[in-house]
C-alpha cells in the first residue's frame, strides 16, 4: 500500500468527506480531502527536508491524509475513533503491523485536547495540521456571524511553513488582516495549538517560530 493508492481508495475518501459534511453542519471550517491532502503533503515535506528516509515520509503522508477521518463518527474524540477506523482499514489492506502502529499513533495523537507528538511521524502530522490556516477553509459566508475560528482563518490572507534544517528552525509565517483579527486574538484562540507545535518541533530537534505580519511573536 502506497500513499497514492491510499488516496484513491473510495471507502477512505467517503469517510473523509462524510466527516467534512458533519463538521460543516456544526459550523466548523473545511476538513475535506483538500485539507487531508495538504496535511499529507506538508507532513511529508517536513520529514523530507529534515533528511528522514522515504519510508517514514510515506507513513507521514498516509497518517496526514487519514487524520480527520474520525469526524465521520463525531467531532468529539475524533482522533481516537479515526485511529481505530484506520487500524481496521489498513489491517484489511494487509499493511505491515509495524507501519499501521506508526500511522494510528500519529492519528490518535493529533488533537490538542488529548494528544502529543511522540515520534517523527506524529510530530510532522501535528505541525502540518495545526499550521493549515487559510481563508478558503471558512465555509460561513456571513462575516457578522463568524465564530472565533472563522475569524482567524478568514483573516489569514496568506500563510507558509518554512523548514530550515541548518538553523534547526521551523517557522509559520502568516499575513493577517488585522481589521478582521488582531495578532493578539490569533494567539488567544490558537495558543494551545501553537504550544503543541512547539513540542512537536522539539521531537524533530527543531525550534518552532511564528511570525505574523513580519513580527516574530512566538
Amino acid at each position: 500500500m502506497t500513499y497514492k493508492e491510499l488516496k484513491k481508495t473510495d471507502e477512505i475518501n467517503t469517510y473523509i468527506e462524510q466527516g467534512n459534511l458533519v463538521l460543516g453542519a456544526l459550523g466548523y471550517t473545511e476538513h475535506s480531502r483538500i485539507h487531508a491532502s495538504k496535511v499529507a503533503s506538508t507532513a511529508g515535506k517536513i520529514l523530507k527536508e529534515l533528511g528522514y528516509d522515504a519510508h517514514q515520509i510515506e507513513l507521514a503522508k498516509m497518517a496526514g491524509y487519514l487524520h480527520d477521518m474520525g469526524n465521520s463518527i463525531n467531532r468529539e474524540d475524533h482522533a481516537h475513533t479515526g485511529a481505530l477506523m484506520a487500524f481496521q482499514l489498513l489491517r484489511e489492506m494487509k499493511m505491515d503491523p509495524a507501519d499501521i502502529a506508526v500511522i494510528i499513533t500519529a492519528i490518535g495523537n493529533h488533537d490538542e485536547k488529548t494528544g502529543a507528538a511522540v515520534d517523527p511521524v506524529s510530530a510532522a502530522v501535528i505541525l502540518a495540521d495545526k499550521t493549515d490556516v487559510r481563508r478558503n477553509r471558512v465555509r460561513n459566508k456571513i462575516k457578522a456571524t463568524f465564530d472565533k475560528h472563522d475569524r482567524v482563518n478568514y483573516a489569514a490572507t496568506s500563510s507558509s511553513l518554512e523548514i530550515n534544517p541548518d538553523k534547526k528552525l521551523i517557522s509559520l509565517n502568516i499575513e493577517l488582516d488585522e481589521q478582521i483579527c488582531s495578532i493578539m486574538d490569533y494567539f488567544e484562540i490558537f495558543l494551545q495549538r501553537m504550544l503543541m507545535c512547539r513540542r512537536a518541533a522539539e521531537i524533530l530537534g527543531l525550534k518552532f517560530r511564528v511570525t505574523a505580519n513580519g513580527h516574530k511573536v512566538g
